[in-house]
């Protein structure tokens, strides 16, 4: 019987939670088996996996293969586990070397013939890996960029399950396939607005600057054209710039949503859902893996609700 373990992340909003993966081979019946709490998604990760290391050229063993992802109490659930169920089934049977996985975290979603898919949420997962004390983190890719915003951990970035397998000590070919570059949504940086471009409206701009200064919530009334929405939309850029760890918890929510996130912006982020948007895509929701809504990704910053009295 051989036992292997690394590591991956769960995300439960944005906050991390380090998960063991273990692999454990016994001489019973051939099987595969995924334990600790999976959803659907992650349970599929089974025929990924087998067919992602056949493709690599590294069999899987004919043997019982017990996957355990402790605490078997956290719910887990998504593709970003596939690596580390690979990584841990692979180091079980032989193929790599078991210390080199150990104090290593995995991220990313495995495809059919091995390459590495980016996963939404890296950022906030890396930043969980690192406060756990992790030094060194395997991502996508694709993911490379969002990673590396992390500071004090050693990011490495891959574009095969193979390449995975030649660091940890696999006897293997790297193979030749093209890399998975983007994310899945991308996001086009927010145009920076000026207070400065607005001519007259003195008393709504004191108020604005009233509002900014004190943090307060801000009601605009109206008539059609009289300049509520130009002003509300320059809010944000007389707002105080973004410390660090601000910039980080940002950038880690448009992470969860999906977005490719390559810098930490200084500029507090602005929402404006549209006056028809439903609750839960105001305060978000899931019935498995929970996205942000409206008022998540306005953290930090600007939520300006336009008409709000049909809200």
């Amino acid at each position: 019987m051989s036992t292997a373990r690394t590591w991956a992340v769960a995300l439960t909003g944005v906050d991390g939670h380090l998960v063991e993966v273990e692999a454990d081979l016994s001489n019973q019946t051939p099987d595969f088996k995924i334990i600790g709490l999976p959803d659907k998604s992650l349970g599929e990760a089974v025929q990924r996996v087998h067919n992602a290391c056949k493709n690599t050229g590294l069999d899987l063993p004919r043997r019982r293969l017990t996957v355990n992802l402790s605490p078997a109490s956290l719910p887990k659930q998504g593709s970003a586990f596939d690596l580390s169920i690979a990584v841990a089934a692979l180091a079980a049977g032989g193929s790599l070397a078991p210390r080199s996985i150990t104090r290593t975290v995995h991220i990313g979603e495995l495809g059919l013939d091995g390459r590495l898919r980016p996963v939404p949420g890296v950022l906030p997962s890396v930043f969980a890996a690192a406060r756990a004390g992790f030094e060194v983190v395997v991502v996508p890719q694709a993911n490379a960029d969002e990673a590396r915003l992390v500071p004090g951990i050693d990011v490495r970035a891959a574009a095969t399950l193979s390449q995975v397998a030649v660091w940890h000590g696999a006897d293997v070919e790297v193979q030749e396939l093209d890399a998975v570059a983007v994310s899945p949504v991308s996001s086009a940086p927010a145009e920076t607005l000026d207070l400065a471009d607005v001519v007259g409206q003195e008393d709504a701009v004191q108020a604005l600057v009233v509002a900014a200064a004190g943090g307060h919530h801000m009601l605009l009334s109206g008539p059609p054209g009289a300049g509520k929405t130009m002003l509300a939309r320059r809010l944000a850029g007389i707002l105080p710039p973004l410390t660090e760890e601000e910039a980080l918890e940002v950038a880690s929510i448009r992470s969860l949503s999906g977005e490719s996130v390559h810098r930490l912006g200084a500029m507090p982020p602005t929402e404006s859902p549209h006056h028809s948007a439903s609750i839960a895509a105001l305060v978000g929701g899931g019935s498995r893996t929970v996205r942000p809504g409206a008022i998540s990704r306005a953290h930090r910053g600007v939520l300006f609700l336009d008409e709000a009295r049909n809200v």
